[in-house]
């Protein structure tokens, strides 16, 4: 901290960075409309010019920017975006400055009362909500247009003039939180509450449902086992593990809804009124008037929209699919060569060779769910979506018909159609530990290699040679080191690879039992490697105030549906099933679909009887909903007694007067 010009204490919290060749006029006018009063239309933030480095270098951009706030400029921000916080009573609600003191952790000016995540949220949203008002356009810029009520920081960050806009690491806090992560082997739980305290609640309820899949994966490793040890091709038995897989699926979905709630609701985030969201700041159009808000902003035609859908992203997305089917042919062939050259000489390494073609394939796949994600991001973009949950929608759905087909294409080629059950369970195990290595490569690994290239040219400037955390930095030193770290993309590809796993396990569960052993390993891993990526290797990402796990949830729960049908089809198959209908295929065919549909009735009466949200939390909703509206009521009632004496008054004036 630093003492300004403002007389007032100043914490550096959010760096915002422009680019090295902006214009003055650019700047000066950006700062200003910063640093302005509210009612001027200003953010009235707190913003200070970057020193040099220790070391300064002409590569150095000095256009960079620590933004802050005063205390009371962050109660009334927090007010603004509908902060919730535990009151005096221990119910969780929304933060006002008239009720201030009321609140649990509220004490003195309320200095601790916020966590940095926090301020670090609301500074972004008044950024976020900077409009133009009487500008045409950028100073300096005749090309970035602008009109009233257009958010400024969308237009900077799209016309290339605003590189980035980051919130700061605090070191240590980082060091705690770090050491109580990952930095010690232990068997409790992760520090959900300073996960979300330090990163906020998006990540730490994707660090609870990574937590919670491990445990709950757990009683079906602990099945797995003396399945995969003893009773390989007994498939009576196999009819009991898919049964119970089957109702595992459900309920374990069904009780994350209650577990994310009732973490949620502890958060503040449950019951917090979604904010009105505003056009992404890729999107364009002609400009028109906004019908919802008044406002003056670009319109495109969802007809438009639609065909740019359905007459391109649809076709391209089946020629993907096409694309992913032929290579899965190849890796057939593949197999087949493998098979006859370990058929005419079996030794050790035909042995090994047999496992080549798959170990390739699963590679290939990779690669291509790597080069298919960047066609839907560039598709997705191109198909206009004038909000950001729209966009993700359509870019979710995308890559998730494909990473299916691609991942479990060749898996339901081999059980239905080749009908091979042991080279079902090969590639099942081959597919499943080569993802899970290339998965944790890629992720963690690669990254953080990377950064800490870019990190040691950087200390040797400083001449420091000890690694970045143990030695305490300059802050224009540390901004800078931060700013060059990889920007987190958000939570999309971990839960991507949460899903394919899920897939894994639940599909094919009555063939490779041992499938959820792999998976609760690759979870423990999971953890640590991604809170050391988190720690280590990424700018610190602002804090999402989510409720639950969005989109992914209704992924899943369509996952379990497919593996319903999938596990019931394999029985369907075994010869142990044939047996019992000797005479009639089509009989059997009926009993496998009474007894799917039969699943299927129990998924979705389990998934009505298990309610979403903890009674005990529906009813301190309930009640708070009830408190409002009577405050409201009152509110009412009051002003409409003032409107009656202020009438009253009116005439009695008027009376005395004639």
């Amino acid at each position: 901290p630093s003492n300004n010009i403002y007389g007032s204490k100043f914490t550096p919290l959010v760096v915002v960075e422009l680019a090295s060749d902006t214009k003055e006029e650019a700047i000066a006018w950006l700062l200003d409309r910063i640093r302005d009063k509210q009612q001027n239309g200003g953010a009235e933030l707190l913003v200070e010019q970057l020193s040099p480095g220790v070391v300064a270098s002409e590569k150095e951009n000095p256009n960079m920017f620590l933004v802050g706030a005063s205390w009371q400029r962050l109660l009334s921000g927090a007010e603004d975006v509908g902060l919730f916080k535990e009151f005096s009573d221990g119910s969780m609600r929304g933060f006002t400055c008239a009720t201030k003191n009321s609140f649990k952790d509220f004490k003195g000016e309320g200095d601790d009362f916020l966590s940095m995540a926090e301020c670090q949220y609301i500074i972004k949203h008044e950024l976020d909500t900077l409009r133009a008002k009487d500008e045409t356009h950028v100073p300096g810029y005749t090309h970035a247009k602008l009109y009233p009520g257009k958010s400024i920081v969308r237009r900077l960050q799209s016309k290339g003039i605003l590189v980035q806009i980051f919130p700061l690491h605090e070191k240590e806090e980082l060091k705690r939180l770090s050491f109580s992560w990952y930095k010690k082997i232990k068997l409790s739980l992760q520090p959900l509450d300073d996960i979300r305290h330090y990163y906020g609640e998006g990540l730490a309820l994707y660090f609870g449902f990574l937590e919670y899949f491990t445990f709950a994966l757990v009683p079906m490793a602990l099945i797995g086992v003396p399945y995969y040890l003893f009773d390989w091709e007994d498939y009576d038995k196999y009819v009991v593990f898919a049964a119970f897989n089957l109702v595992w699926c459900t309920v374990i979905l069904e009780v994350w809804k209650r577990n994310s709630a009732s973490l949620a609701y502890g958060w503040g985030t449950l019951s917090r009124k979604k904010a009105f969201e505003e056009p992404r700041p890729g999107f364009h159009g002609v400009l028109g008037f906004n019908p919802v808000t008044g406002r003056e902003e670009p319109l495109y035609p969802n007809a438009k929209r639609q065909l740019r859908i359905y007459l391109v992203s649809l076709p391209f997305v089946l020629l993907c699919l096409y694309l992913s089917l032929y290579v899965m042919m190849i890796y057939f062939q593949m197999e087949g060569w493998a098979l006859s050259i370990h058929d005419e000489n079996p030794t050790f390494w035909t042995d090994i060779l047999l496992f080549i073609p798959s170990i390739i394939y699963a590679v290939v796949i990779e690669v291509m769910n790597l080069i298919y994600r960047y066609a839907a991001e560039f598709l997705t973009e191109w198909e206009n979506h004038r909000l950001e949950s729209s966009y993700q929608n359509h870019l979710v759905l995308k890559v998730l018909v494909f990473n299916f087909v691609n991942c479990f294409a060749s898996l339901f080629y081999i059980a239905f159609v080749m009908q091979d059950m042991m080279l079902l369970r090969q590639s099942l195990a081959t597919l499943l530990i080569t993802s899970q290595i290339l998965n944790q490569f890629m992720e963690a690994f690669l990254p953080y290699w990377l950064q800490r290239r870019r990190n040691k040219k950087m200390i040797r400037r400083v001449q420091k040679r000890k690694l970045l955390e143990d030695k305490e930095l300059p802050l224009a030193n540390q901004v800078r080191l931060e700013a060059d770290m990889s920007t987190y993309l958000g939570t999309f590809d971990d839960y991507l690879e949460l899903f394919l796993l899920f897939g894994y396990v639940s599909l094919f569960s009555c063939v490779y039992p041992l499938a959820a052993v792999l998976v609760v390993l690759n979870n423990i891993t999971e953890v640590y490697s991604d809170a050391f990526k988190m720690c280590r290797v990424f700018k610190r990402p602002f804090s999402d105030p989510a409720s639950n796990i969005g989109v992914w949830q209704l992924a899943l729960e369509a996952m379990s549906v497919i593996a319903i049908v999938t596990n019931c089809a394999l029985i369907g198959m075994s010869p142990q099933a044939k047996a019992y209908f000797p005479e009639s295929d089509t009989q059997l065919i009926l009993w496998i679909a009474a007894v799917e549909h039969g699943l299927l009735a129990l998924k979705f009466i389990l998934t009505f009887l298990i309610p979403d949200v903890p009674k005990h939390i529906q009813i301190k909703l309930s009640r708070l909903e009830f408190e409002s509206l009577e405050a409201l009521k009152k509110k009412v009632r009051t002003g409409y007694r003032v409107f009656l004496d202020g009438g009253r008054l009116h005439n009695n004036s008027i009376f005395n007067q004639s």
